[in-house]
């Protein structure tokens, strides 16, 4: 048997086998007063719209929202939706407590 990393043996059925952690499990955002989950910048920029956050920023990676009141948060999210990681998630709901969740996604 070769193999090094990641894992736990375990006996079973006679067999000594690897076990690999179960991978990462996916996140979502979801926009909590319509329990919508969020799908695209798009939609995520339209919530946030409706909170006060406006575009500040862009380039062909990144869009940043801040605050209408001057306020000096910002909210950094990658263009490509597909790219938007846990920490972009939990940067949305610390900056807009009550208003949006991440939980595991289906």
């Amino acid at each position: 048997m070769s193999g090094s990393g990641a894992g736990v043996w375990v006996f079973r059925n006679g067999v000594m086998q690897l076990e690999q952690p179960a991978a990462a499990s996916r996140k979502a955002l979801v926009y909590v007063p319509t329990n919508e989950v969020v799908r695209s910048v798009e939609a995520l920029e339209r919530r946030l719209g409706t909170l006060g956050w406006e575009r500040y920023y862009e380039n062909r990676s990144i869009v940043q929202l801040h605050k209408r009141d001057g306020g000096a948060d910002l909210i950094t999210i990658p263009r490509d939706f597909a790219s938007l990681r846990s920490t972009h998630m939990y940067d949305v709901v610390v900056k807009n407590r009550d208003h949006f969740k991440v939980v595991d996604a289906a």
